[in-house]
């Protein structure tokens, strides 16, 4: 399985101990080389985890339509697309709302961190989700009141 994941969903697991989520659910995932570099740009979540054996970078080919999409989405969010079509992934992981909208549109089977959790529950490899999305908050992720609400209900956590 080849599963292409950006910047923020790797940040948010990593912030909360459970990036090994990735490695449980697809064995391996593939990150493009400047979703690498937004997460080595600063010592923070993710920094030195991003080595693991698990993570591969790719570098991407098609450089002239990341000029197009950088009118649309940073670096790692292009990258991320780009490469997700040239492997023909089987999923790409994007939270950020123009670039989930534009790797759909592009014809990508695309999720969002939250979805990641709720497979790990539903595979037995987490018990709760409440406690881990909370935790998340905490460390700077944000979701709206009625995301968080509408997501627990259907995690049948709330």
């Amino acid at each position: 399985m080849k599963v292409v994941v950006n910047t923020t969903p790797i940040i948010s697991l990593a912030a909360i101990n459970h990036l090994h989520l990735f490695e449980k659910l697809f064995g391996k995932i593939i990150i493009a080389e400047a979703v690498y570099q937004e997460i080595k740009a600063k010592q923070s979540h993710a920094y030195h985890q991003i080595d693991s054996p698990f993570i591969e970078v790719q570098k991407i080919q098609g450089f002239l339509y990341k000029e197009l999409l950088l009118t649309q989405l940073d670096s790692g969010e292009a990258e991320t697309i780009i490469l997700a079509k040239e492997i023909d992934a089987d999923f790409v992981i994007i939270d950020e709302n123009i670039g989930y909208k534009l790797a759909n549109n592009a014809g990508l089977t695309t999720i969002r961190t939250l979805s990641i959790l709720l497979k790990a529950k539903e595979k037995n490899i987490i018990s709760e989700i409440k406690p881990l999305l909370d935790e998340m908050i905490v460390k700077g992720r944000w979701y709206s009141k009625n995301v968080y609400q509408s997501f627990l209900t259907r995690a049948g956590e709330l």
